[in-house]
């Protein structure tokens, strides 16, 4: 089922196509390529500089031994997400060549103080972002890469974030708003909790559950359907029924409804999450890939309250290619 969000990315992906063969030549021969294995990127967040003791603390568990992704019991603390702006950047895909240690962060961030990571990366001189031609790891197929090219000369006009729709997909633990997880072991279920992203909340059940059948929930959710369990101290959570409605970050990576994501979390100290997202869409990639980063702790921090929706200029603003308001007023 395709949504009117869904139905506006598709009026660009035609034209998108004939930019494909165009934009292909003139990327390719901007963008930097590098050789080797890609390391997880480090996450900013708040309190992510400066002396960080709880990086030298034990990871904290819960009274039957299982890892505490969350507070202790009498403290404050909050994950400062960072801002991912390329989930396709050398320093973000596992696997592809490492990113030069100029590459791939800025200052740009959210309440959550996260540092930018990926921005730099895909990117030609002159600030020009490079297209799917200088992200050969990435496995387009041809029409998600034509978009792909699109996203990058419009500048992400059209970043269904921008609209104030919520992220999807690994782009919630990549929007620079702090987040929270609540575990809840007697109720079978793990609640993640993000300030940014319009204020969201995600359910991971925990009960052993199958997803429910994909013709019921396709095209129908905006975060997916998550079940999750345990292997080890890894918190591993497969989740699938996104609709079409969101990019997988801010670059413009498209997605389709077949895209199912298998996320994995530890938590090495306790000022640590690491985290794992496996891409798996035969609908816009050729095969799997994945992105991992790590997330910082805020010690003493909380949530607040964060509406996206008050006040969007931008959105208010905004105007199609051929000119003309994308919302009508």
């Amino acid at each position: 089922m395709r949504n009117r969000w869904m139905n506006r990315f598709l009026m660009v992906a035609v034209p998108a196509m004939f930019l494909l063969a165009v934009t292909a030549l003139s990327f390719t021969q901007q963008a930097a390529q590098g050789q080797g294995a890609a390391p997880a990127a480090q996450g900013g967040g708040r309190g992510g500089r400066g002396a960080r003791p709880e990086l030298n603390m034990p990871t904290p568990r819960l009274p039957d031994g299982t890892v505490n992704l969350g507070r202790i019991p009498g403290e404050k603390g909050i994950w400062g997400l960072p801002y991912i702006t390329n989930m396709g950047a050398r320093n973000i895909v596992l696997g592809a060549p490492p990113a030069p240690a100029s590459e791939g962060r800025g200052g740009r961030g959210g309440r959550g103080g996260g540092e930018q990571i990926g921005g730099g990366e895909g990117a030609a001189g002159g600030g020009q972002r490079g297209g799917a031609p200088s992200e050969p790891w990435v496995p387009f197929q041809q029409w998600a890469a034509a978009v792909y090219n699109y996203n990058s000369l419009n500048q992400s006009k059209y970043d269904p974030e921008g609209y104030c729709l919520p992220p999807g997909g690994p782009r919630l633990f990549a929007t620079p708003y702090p987040a929270e997880i609540i575990q809840q072991p007697e109720h079978k279920r793990i609640v993640f909790i993000f300030e940014g992203g319009t204020h969201v909340w995600r359910e991971i059940y925990m009960d052993g559950r199958p997803h429910p059948p994909l013709d019921t929930i396709k095209g129908q959710t905006w975060l997916g359907h998550s079940v999750g369990h345990w292997e080890g101290d890894t918190l591993v959570v497969d989740v699938v029924g996104f609709n079409e409605g969101t990019w997988l970050d801010y670059f413009g990576h498209p997605h389709t409804d077949q895209l199912h994501v298998v996320e994995k979390f530890t938590r090495p100290n306790k000022g640590t999450l690491h985290y794992e997202a496996m891409i798996d869409d035969p609908g816009a990639y050729t095969k799997p890939w994945s992105v991992a980063w790590d997330i910082p702790w805020n010690q003493g921090a909380e949530l607040q309250e964060y509406i996206c929706q008050e006040n969007n200029l931008y959105l208010n603003h905004l105007k199609d290619d051929f000119g003309n308001p994308v919302i009508d007023h």
